[in-house]
């Protein structure tokens, strides 16, 4: 009963604070027919996204997860002008649906996508220049959140904001004797955001269509 109380309170918020989107909706049936799975951010987590990269002006926003880009749709229409977004994905199905969804968008041309390991790409970005970044939003492969989140740091300034999803996993980020590497990769990057002093960070549990789970969320501190 509570996750479908859940899902009542996220389509409430849906229709009162965000209405309705053909685009972002055709983005997620376009997913759904290139059988991609249905791990996308919610709408209000999209739009939320959306806000904190309008609140620090971004010019410049990295994501590591494309997926079908539900989300680098949202990140990619707060950028501020002359603004630019790259998107990290490893697999070539995914990156397609994404570059046709951003194309139906009209944000084709603002996005970079590249395919491949983050994990090659990120020190890729670091030798050219890319940053930094004025948010990261760090939605893959979770065992791998710490070296992201480490990632993302290295490619900062002061004042950028770091996001990582899918940070509680169902409450079993409190279990310190989980088997799951989801749940150690989670618990990983808390301890790396608790051991860094560069960052400020806190963490804030989710409920909702896409069940229990939650954000973390570090902003770079002033030097």
């Amino acid at each position: 009963m509570a996750s479908d109380n859940w899902t009542a309170v996220d389509d409430y918020i849906s229709n009162r604070l965000i209405g309705a989107d053909p685009v972002l909706d055709e983005a997620l049936r376009a997913n759904a027919a290139g059988g991609l799975p249905a791990i996308d951010v919610s709408a209000p987590q999209g739009k939320l996204l959306h806000l904190l990269a309008r609140s620090v002006k971004a010019r410049k926003i990295l994501e590591v997860g494309t997926l079908g880009g539900y989300s680098t749709i949202w990140l990619a229409r707060a950028l501020a002008e002359g603004g630019r977004l790259v998107t990290l994905e490893l697999e070539q199905q995914h990156a397609a649906v994404a570059a046709a969804n951003l194309t139906r968008a009209g944000l084709r041309d603002l996005v970079d996508i590249r395919v491949g390991p983050a994990l090659d790409a990120l020190p890729k970005l670091e030798s050219e220049g890319a940053g930094p970044f004025d948010l990261a939003f760090i939605d893959a492969d979770k065992p791998n959140n710490a070296n992201y989140f480490a990632w993302a740091l290295k490619l900062s300034r002061p004042g950028s904001l770091i996001i990582v999803d899918n940070v509680v996993r169902n409450g079993a980020v409190a279990d310190a004797a989980s088997p799951d590497e989801n749940v150690k990769g989670a618990r990983a990057l808390f301890d790396a955001l608790a051991a860094e002093p560069r960052v400020t960070a806190t963490a804030v549990q989710t409920v909702g269509s896409k069940g229990w789970d939650g954000f973390a969320i570090a902003v770079v501190n002033e030097a």
